[in-house]
């Protein structure tokens, strides 16, 4: 079980938040579906150490060093991590991603609310910004080679992941956009 921390806890621990997003060389459709997830394989890794104010990025060559990031850090902070991101890390290390102290924000919001809530919902009702492109356009410029495009794209979502979390730390709630139109204060607490 994920040991998903108290508004409280995170704030004790505020030295070393550091926030994280990969990006996939596969798609679930081309490896067999979600359970598959061991064999999308990263492409790149995006780190944020709230501290220093750093960015960090990762290729697969260095999984490694993205991984002893993420162990090393007293919070591990993103946006659905537990059941994505850390399972395609997982094919490449037998260290356990239960162990890490985490704020997944999606799941959050899932059991919060029951339904799922894209970063971008999230991010353009709270902050008034929007992720530059989707997830499926990360995996063509993969393909394609423009890895600075992919990089980019990665850090940006880092950047609204932890733009969120940060207003959800400091004011108690995020805003989603609701379907009928509207915005709806959701409360957090990480």
């Amino acid at each position: 079980m994920f040991e998903q921390l108290s508004l409280f806890d995170s704030i004790q621990s505020q030295k070393s938040v550091v926030v994280f997003d990969l990006e996939t060389q596969n798609l679930f459709s081309e490896v067999g579906g979600d359970r598959a997830a061991h064999l999308l394989k990263l492409s790149v890794g995006v780190t944020y150490n709230a501290t220093t104010g750093q960015f960090r990025h990762y290729h697969e060559h260095e999984v490694e060093g993205l991984i002893d990031e993420l162990f090393n850090a007293e919070i591990v902070v993103g946006y659905n991590i537990i059941k994505f991101d850390f399972r395609v890390l997982a094919a490449y290390t037998d260290r356990k991603f239960s162990q890490l102290r985490t704020v997944d924000m999606f799941d959050h919001l899932y059991r919060r609310l029951g339904f799922r809530v894209s970063l971008d919902s999230v991010a353009s009702a709270t902050l008034g910004a929007r992720k530059i492109a989707h997830g499926c356009q990360a995996v063509d410029w993969w393909r394609a080679g423009e890895i600075a495009k992919l990089c980019e794209y990665c850090q940006e979502d880092v950047r609204l992941t932890h733009e969120v979390y940060r207003f959800g730390k400091e004011n108690n709630h995020v805003l989603i956009s609701q379907r009928s139109g509207g915005m709806r204060r959701v409360p957090v607490m990480w």
